[in-house]
């Protein structure tokens, strides 16, 4: 199995599979905050671009990942960028993750609507059983977004993982199941003003 190279519209947000040409969108929606300072989540910096590019197609041939930049469609900038990882195609899952978004761009439509095409892409599209979510304990501001979309929260792992600062972080994990999409896609779209 594989993932489908196709462009994920919406009405407030577009999600396009990553390539050369949107590093320069990539690095200002970077620099917009400076994303990669901040200490609960993993943003590359503008200069390494092009290694983040190079990993996300190496994952892509694995199948393991598909990375998307994340596109304002009102004015056409790229304000950050999110993927589905850690893919098994034999048991049907995927997490959504490794999503940031330009300073600017934050609290708005864009997040909740991108979660959306994804959601309804892994369901719809590529047949997944499971959508997981992972973050930081202490990141609370995306504990809290997951959670409003829809996601239950399953457990934290202690000492999971180890940041570029050396911190050990415990992880919170979150899933959305096949059996619930319905419920959930309705409060979305009810959520999102009925348009995506």
């Amino acid at each position: 199995m594989a993932f489908i190279d196709k462009t994920l519209l919406g009405q407030k947000v577009r999600l396009e599979p990553i390539e050369e040409r949107h590093l320069l969108g990539l690095s200002l929606a970077i620099e917009d905050g400076k994303l990669w300072q901040l200490m609960v989540t993993s943003v590359p910096h503008p200069d390494q671009l092009s290694t983040f590019l190079a990993q996300a197609q190496r994952e892509l041939q694995g199948g393991l990942s598909q990375t998307y930049v994340i596109i304002n469609p009102a004015n056409e900038q790229v304000v950050g960028s999110t993927r589905f990882l850690n893919t098994s195609w034999q048991h049907a899952r995927t997490e959504i993750g490794f999503t940031f978004i330009a300073k600017s761009s934050q609290r708005t439509a864009i997040n909740t609507a991108a979660k959306f095409l994804l959601l309804s892409h892994a369901f719809e599209d590529l047949g997944f059983n499971r959508v997981g979510f992972v973050t930081d304990y202490l990141n609370q501001p995306s504990r809290t977004a997951i959670l409003r979309l829809g996601a239950k929260q399953e457990g934290i792992l202690r000492n999971h993982m180890v940041m570029t600062d050396g911190r050990i972080r415990d992880s919170v994990f979150f899933s959305v199941a096949i059996h619930e999409w319905p419920g959930i896609k309705k409060f979305l779209l009810e959520k999102l003003g009925g348009e995506v």
